[in-house]
């Protein structure tokens, strides 16, 4: 197959579906590779870099359109794209299948396959091609740099002989992967670092990142705002009610305010309100990563930036990976290579567009001249989503006795039977082994046992701890070398000192691993 990356039509778009590297990897899948001249230029690839990795470059889009059998693109086709589309064509990009129900209507009339990357289901596996994770990456990184740039302060906290700076303190409103890279990158700045998101258990992410997690005082039990595939769900109406009244007790301090929530195919929830903005400090920066859907601020115009009456700075741009071109199209250029990896399971060049495959099915949007919009929830998923079982009930303490009771028996007559077993065994060495041999098979059997005994009972993570002392304890057999190290024998005297030396290396050694070991279960 003829893999082809056309050059984006989108205004100001920079990024290029397929880099010289991705071409080299889908041209050992058995793929032939095209791209239109000039369309990696923004990005960084120059047309000579993709003639050198293999790429055939034609001149112009048109060309391309009818000599690939596999189009991948960044942004969703134009009007003029979408008339090239021919049957069998199969074309990968981002789409937004939900708001283009025309697009998909004629996608699938002309015949072609289309797979859209947004649509990739949240799973283990897809992970490699979740390309929403990838570029919402980028832009969480970016949209830090954005506001420190237009913030007019450092983000750390300096004292210098001119003066002291405060850190700043940033806000990130929702921890999903945009918002977990632009926690990061503020931390590592230096700012005092807030953030916020519905779902309870990203708190220890957070937290774990170095910033400080808000919770709400909210009093109904159900304030889980998590749901399938990695995303959050609707909050109710009461929940969102005290989500505002927790951000504006937090705006007046905020210096950065970085919104990310966004639930895909809706638009975005409005979270900081026009009040919330004019109670923020004059310098303040407020940068909305949905403004693309709506914007989570209620003052946010898209692709603007704008300052407020009391001086606050909203950026609305949508184009954060663009602007990291170079960066942003080296990642979806391998998302796009691990689709196709999965669309050639033999790596012969042939296309395979298995439909029972839960990430090709979810990513589908229209095939065999069908609408496959909307998919049906991932096997995994519905697998997960089964409702747990039944709690095991709760004992009383009679129960509870008699429970421990059953297992002491249990556990006493296991033992009675092993040492009446060893005994007989014992009985029966004795009565063909010499006396001496017997002295010596009893401490052995003993140790044997009184060690299983101790072993057993040990927690797992002090094993090694107790190994390492035990190790020190049997250097004991360094008696036996230093009484040979009076010998007249230089033989002897040499392997004595030699002994000598071994053991205390595992004596000294011994003591030293126990030490470090437990400390490590000792609070500082």
């Amino acid at each position: 197959m003829k893999i082809g990356a056309p050059k984006e039509t989108f205004p100001n778009e920079n990024r290029v579906a397929m880099t010289p590297d991705s071409a080299i990897q889908l041209q050992k899948l058995g793929h032939e590779c095209v791209v239109e001249t000039g369309a990696g230029a923004a990005a960084g690839f120059s047309d000579a870099a993709y003639k050198e990795a293999g790429v055939s470059v034609v001149k112009t889009a048109a060309a391309l359109w009818k000599a690939a059998d596999v189009v991948v693109k960044v942004r969703q086709p134009d009007a003029t794209e979408a008339k090239r589309l021919r049957d069998g064509q199969t074309l990968i990009s981002f789409f937004n299948p939900a708001a283009n129900e025309k697009l998909m209507a004629q996608a699938a009339k002309a015949g072609a396959n289309v797979i859209a990357m947004e649509m990739v289901p949240r799973i283990s596996r897809a992970q490699k091609m979740d390309a929403l994770s990838s570029m919402a990456n980028i832009a969480g990184y970016r949209a830090v740099i954005e506001a420190g740039n237009n913030f007019g302060r450092f983000f750390t906290g300096q004292v210098t002989a001119a003066g002291k700076v405060p850190p700043a303190k940033v806000l990130v409103i929702g921890a999903g992967v945009a918002g977990l890279a632009a926690i990061g990158t503020s931390t590592s700045l230096g700012a005092i670092t807030y953030a916020f998101d519905v779902r309870p258990e990203v708190a220890e992410q957070v937290e774990s990142m170095g910033a400080e997690f808000v919770f709400l005082d909210f009093e109904e039990e159900q304030q889980d705002g998590s749901a399938s595939g990695g995303y959050a769900s609707v909050s109710s109406p009461e929940f969102a009610a005290a989500q505002l009244a927790k951000f504006r007790e937090l705006a007046p301090d905020m210096d950065i305010v970085i919104c990310t929530a966004l639930i895909p195919n809706r638009e975005a929830p409005e979270l900081w309100t026009k009040d919330m903005v004019e109670s923020m400090k004059p310098g303040s920066v407020i940068v909305d990563l949905a403004a693309e859907k709506g914007g989570n601020c209620k003052l946010t115009v898209m692709d603007e930036k704008i300052v407020t009456d009391n001086g606050v700075t909203i950026i609305g741009y949508t184009d954060f990976p663009s602007r990291m071109a170079t960066q942003a199209s080296t990642l979806y250029g391998n998302n796009i290579r691990h689709m196709l990896s999965d669309l050639t399971p033999e790596k012969d060049g042939v296309i395979n567009h298995d439909m029972e495959d839960d990430v090709i099915r979810g990513a589908t949007v229209t095939f065999g001249k069908e609408v496959t919009f909307p998919p049906p929830p991932p096997k995994v998923a519905a697998i997960a989503a089964q409702p747990p079982k039944e709690k095991p009930k709760e004992l009383t303490a009679e129960e509870k006795r008699a429970v421990e009771v059953a297992e002491f028996k249990k556990q006493t007559k296991t033992q009675v039977t092993m040492l009446a077993v060893g005994a007989a065994l014992i009985l029966g060495v004795g009565l063909v082994a010499p006396a001496s041999f017997m002295q010596h098979f009893i401490v052995f059997v003993l140790s044997v046992f009184v060690g299983f005994q101790v072993i057993w009972g040990v927690a797992h993570s002090l094993h090694t701890p107790l190994m390492a002392v035990t190790n020190a304890i049997s250097s004991i057999i360094i008696l036996g070398a230093l009484m040979q190290i009076g010998s007249s024998s230089y033989l002897v005297i040499l392997l004595a000192a030699l002994s000598v030396f071994m053991a205390g290396i595992n004596i000294f050694g011994g003591f030293l691993v126990t030490r470090r070991m437990l400390a490590m279960f000792q609070k500082s």
